[in-house]
C-alpha cells in the first residue's frame, strides 16, 4: 500500500476540511480574533488532521501489506483469509469477515465435489466388477456356442449397466437432457415391459398391466429408464418359493395420477426400506444374494425428484414390493 495512492483516495475528505477550515478563518477574522490565534488553530488542525491520517494510513498498511504479500505466495489464492490476522479497524474487519465467509463456503464446496468425486469413483470400480461378470459370461457362451438366447441375455445385462452408468452420471444435471412433455402412460410402460420382454419370458413371469388411457407429464426417456430399473430389480429379486408374478397399474385421479408397480418377491426387509434409495445402499438382500452396486434406486430417485414426482416404497419381507409413482397434474404435489 503506497502513500501516494492512500493521499489520493483521500483528496475528497481534505477538500472537506480544507473547506472547512477556511470558513472558520473568515468566521474568526469576521469576529476580530486576532490573526496569530488564526494561524495557531489552522496549524494544530493541520497536525491533528495529519497525524490522525498517519496513524490510519500506517495501521491500514500493515494490514494490506500482508495480504499483498500473502496472496502472492499462495498457490491456492481462495486461502488468504486463512493467513491474515483480523486487524483494528472497521473497514479491514469487515473485510475480513466477507474474505473468512467466502473461503468457508469456497471449501465446503471444494469438500463436497471431493466427496462426489470419491462416490462416483468408488460406484465405477464396482460397475467395472459388475459388468465384467456379464462380459465373462458372454466370452464363455461364444467360445462354447451355446443358445444365443442366453448370449443376448448377457448383453441386456451389459446394456443395463451401461444405462446405470450413464443416467447417474448426468443425474447431477439431468434438467439440461430432458423435456417435460404430455407422454400416454401405456405407451412408456409397455415399451419398458417389450425391451425386457425376453427377461420376462425366460423366468417365466406372468407380468399383467392395466393402464388407463391417461397422460403424465414427463420425459418419456427418463420414465423409460425408471421403469427399467424397477423391471430389473424384480427380475434380480424373484422368490423361489412361488411363481413370479409382476402387476403395473394406475389410477387417474382428480389432481394426480398414480403408478403402481407390484412384484411377489422376496420383498425388502423392514430395516432397509428407509434406505434404499440412499446412495450405494444395497440392503440385506443385495448383500446375500446378486451383486448390487445400489445406485439404481438412488438414480431413480433423483430422476423422479428433478421430473416433479414422488416416489414411495411399500414391501412386506418374503411377500412383496410395490413401487409407487405418483404424477401430478398440478403443483400440489411437485416437490
Amino acid at each position: 500500500m503506497r502513500l501516494s495512492d492512500f493521499l489520493k483516495d483521500r483528496l475528497p475528505v481534505y477538500a472537506i476540511y480544507a473547506a472547512a477550515g477556511v470558513i472558520m478563518l473568515i468566521f474568526a477574522l469576521a469576529i476580530n480574533t486576532p490573526i496569530f490565534m488564526c494561524i495557531i488553530a489552522v496549524i494544530v488542525l493541520m497536525l491533528a488532521v495529519g497525524s490522525a491520517e498517519l496513524w490510519e494510513f500506517l495501521r491500514k498498511r500493515k494490514f494490506y501489506d500482508a495480504m499483498q504479500n500473502n496472496i502472492r505466495e499462495l498457490d491456492k489464492k481462495y486461502l488468504i483469509a486463512e493467513t491474515a490476522e483480523r486487524p483494528d479497524f472497521y473497514e479491514g474487519r469487515l473485510m475480513y469477515d466477507i474474505l473468512r465467509e467466502a473461503d468457508k463456503s469456497m471449501c465446503e464446496q471444494i469438500a463436497g465435489y471431493r466427496r462426489e468425486n470419491a462416490s462416483f469413483r468408488e460406484f465405477i470400480e464396482l460397475w467395472v466388477h459388475e459388468v465384467k461378470l456379464p462380459v465373462a459370461s458372454l466370452q464363455l457362451i461364444l467360445h462354447n456356442g451355446d443358445d444365443t438366447s442366453k448370449a443376448l441375455e448377457q448383453l441386456r445385462r451389459i446394456d443395463n449397466y451401461t444405462d446405470t452408468v450413464l443416467y447417474y452420471a448426468r443425474s447431477g444435471n439431468a434438467e439440461k437432457d430432458y423435456i417435460i412433455t404430455e407422454i400416454p402412460l401405456k405407451n412408456t410402460v409397455r415399451e419398458a415391459v417389450i425391451k425386457y420382454r425376453d427377461d420376462l419370458t425366460s423366468r417365466g413371469v406372468t407380468i399383467e398391466t392395466d393402464i388407463p388411457d391417461v397422460t403424465v407429464m414427463t420425459d418419456g426417456k427418463w420414465l423409460g429408464y425408471i421403469l427399467g430399473q424397477l423391471l430389473s430389480n424384480s427380475l434380480k429379486y424373484f422368490s423361489e418359493a412361488r411363481e413370479p408374478d409382476i402387476r403395473i397399474t394406475a389410477e387417474d385421479l382428480q389432481d394426480f395420477v398414480k403408478l403402481r408397480f407390484f412384484d411377489n418377491g422376496i420383498g425388502i426387509p423392514a430395516a432397509d426400506l428407509p434406505r434404499i434409495f440412499d446412495k450405494s445402499f444395497t440392503g440385506e438382500n443385495g448383500r446375500k444374494g446378486a451383486k448390487s452396486t445400489g445406485m439404481g434406486l438412488y438414480v431413480v430417485k433423483n430422476l423422479c425428484e428433478k421430473l416433479g414426482h414422488r416416489i414411495e416404497v411399500h414391501s412386506d419381507a418374503a411377500a412383496y414390493t410395490e413401487f409407487v409413482i405418483t404424477f401430478a397434474k398440478n403443483d400440489y404435489y411437485k416437490m
